[in-house]
């Protein structure tokens, strides 16, 4: 069924709390102003866990696609900078994910991801075939989902998100025009955001007090922490009170932004592209 991307749930429509505690507990780094120290946070690992969210189709053996999971065997995607024209697919229901058209079943990719709807980019077409951006390790994680897929729901989202880490810059983008850019705090030397192509995956309200009131995950993860705070190592974009921070390189591995940017941010639909340029 067509969408058109109004009706895309957008990352203002807010998936349960808890989990924003679990992402956000050391992917914020140190406290306000602090250079973050690159140790990783006490934690359980939960990198090659399949997570909360593992239902699989019938009779298919494969890791379910989350941000807990590891899919050996996923191509990787080539495209690291590249712009789409804004195609996101949601499953009704877990559907198998393939290394290549009619190939190996190397995923399943579930309805949901941290008690939202999956909602993942489209970055290539063969026939019949969609290619999309996973939520799991390794970073820039790809397969091929059949585009007659029953319950398969599509939508258009006009919005990229661009990071600049050498300038340390955000730029959000409605139909490849710029319409609003800020200076952000990112990763530091020794856990540096990882460059790619990536998306919103989740958005989150924390219940307990953080630094920031609404959790956006992405679909990548940090590279050289196995976990934040005891959560799966998600790089998220969140808000941060201090803005002395912005323009600096002080993150374990996450994207501060100002409080204006993030309610920009907070409102463009699930799946939409995030561009990181290292």
């Amino acid at each position: 069924m067509n969408t058109r991307a109004r009706r895309v749930r957008t990352a203002g429509a807010l998936a349960p709390a808890a989990a924003a505690v679990l992402l956000l507990g050391g992917c914020g780094g140190s406290s306000p102003g602090e250079a973050a120290s690159g140790e990783p946070s006490a934690g359980s690992g939960l990198g090659g866990q399949a997570g909360p969210s593992a239902d699989r189709p019938d009779g298919v053996n494969a890791p379910a696609a989350t941000t807990f999971a590891t899919v050996p065997g996923a191509p990787k995607d080539e495209g690291a900078q590249s712009a789409t024209d804004g195609l996101v697919v949601h499953p009704s229901a877990a559907v198998p994910v393939l290394d290549r058209p009619g190939g190996r079943t190397v995923a399943t990719l579930p309805a949901e991801q941290l008690g939202g709807p999956t909602w993942v980019p489209v970055v290539e077409t063969s026939g019949g075939w969609r290619r999309v951006l996973l939520p799991s390790r390794p970073n820039r994680a790809t397969g091929w989902i059949s585009a007659a897929t029953p319950g398969l729901r599509t939508a258009h989202t006009p919005y990229t998100v661009r990071i600049d880490l050498a300038r340390r810059s955000l730029t959000l983008l409605e139909s490849a025009r710029p319409v609003g850019r800020w200076k952000v705090a990112v990763g530091g030397a020794r856990t540096p955001t990882p460059p790619g192509r990536t998306f919103v995956m989740a958005s989150l309200a924390p219940a307990k007090q953080t630094p920031s009131p609404i959790v956006l995950p992405l679909g990548t993860h940090s590279a050289t922490l196995d976990t934040f705070g005891g959560g799966p190592g998600t790089v998220a974009l969140h808000g941060w009170p201090d803005r002395a921070v912005f323009g600096r390189a002080v993150t374990h591995g996450c994207v501060r932004v100002p409080a204006d940017a993030l309610r920009r941010l907070s409102s463009v639909p699930l799946g939409t592209l995030v561009l990181i340029n290292g």
